[in-house]
């Protein structure tokens, strides 16, 4: 079975600053892989380098066999005109800390822009599913409503629907819920859970940890831009190997 995210040796810098210094992990189909770590270890570099929106400065990405943001021939690698980046970044949905939605656009309207413009759906088609999208995500009745009259916790799932609309194969979340109130929290790892039951593949960064051990397959902890660890939730999180992960935890749980 082809990996949904693979990845070998990947690095990443920003200037002298090495942010990523050789990831090598993999993502089944149908798995969740939450990312932990303290702030500065590289995981959002990581999850942005998944879709290309940071570029890798060594080492392979894969997305469901195919390689991220290049093409090889021979030994060599070339990287993808932008149009052609676009076109594979359509299978891959990521939501944000910040819902990044259309303030001048309905929750509706957030949700159908892209299939009507991107993927050329008939509006009608694009309006049918999106109404669905809602329904799922439990704002059916907040579809004429504006980004400004919504909550957080609204927008986020407003945020999600909007990211499933273009029938992505793979969810990249960051930090989906480290922007909102405590209370609003729960409806938004709500709608992550129900996805996961479904069998999306997604890979989550997040420092909600009870999400982390009910949810993932599996647990990935990271620190200074490289994995210390990995496993299932009940290894990494119940029986850590590395000091460095149990010194995280004993602060985070």
């Amino acid at each position: 079975m082809t990996a949904m995210i693979k990845a070998e040796n990947v690095r990443k810098n920003f200037g002298n600053l090495e942010v990523l210094r050789g990831i090598d992990l993999q993502v089944a189909p149908g798995e969740v892989s939450c990312l932990l770590g303290p702030s500065g270890s590289g995981k959002s570099t990581f999850l942005r380098c998944v879709n290309h929106l940071e570029s890798v400065t060594a080492g392979r990405l894969w997305v469901d066999g195919e390689l991220v943001g290049y093409r090889q021939r021979g030994d060599r690698l070339f990287e993808l005109r932008e149009r052609e980046i676009a076109e594979r970044r359509r299978d891959i949905g990521m939501v944000f800390q910040r819902f990044n939605l259309f303030p001048h656009l309905t929750a509706l309207g957030n949700i159908i822009e892209a299939p009507v413009h991107v993927l050329k759906e008939a509006r009608a088609a694009a309006r049918e599913r999106a109404m669905q999208l809602l329904e799922r995500v439990g704002l059916a009745d907040k579809a004429g409503a504006y980004p400004a009259m919504l909550s957080g916790g609204q927008q986020q799932r407003v945020a999600i629907a909007r990211a499933l609309a273009m029938r992505p194969k793979l969810m990249l979340f960051d930090e989906p819920t480290s922007a909102l109130d405590p209370e609003l929290v729960g409806e938004v790892l709500d709608v992550m859970r129900g996805l996961a039951e479904d069998g999306m593949t997604m890979m989550v960064v997040t420092h909600e940890m009870g999400f982390a051990r009910e949810v993932a397959d599996t647990v990935v902890f990271m620190d200074a831009g490289v994995v210390v660890e990995s496993g299932t939730p009940d290894q990494v999180l119940g029986d850590p190997q590395h000091d460095r992960t149990r010194a995280f935890l004993a602060k985070v749980l």
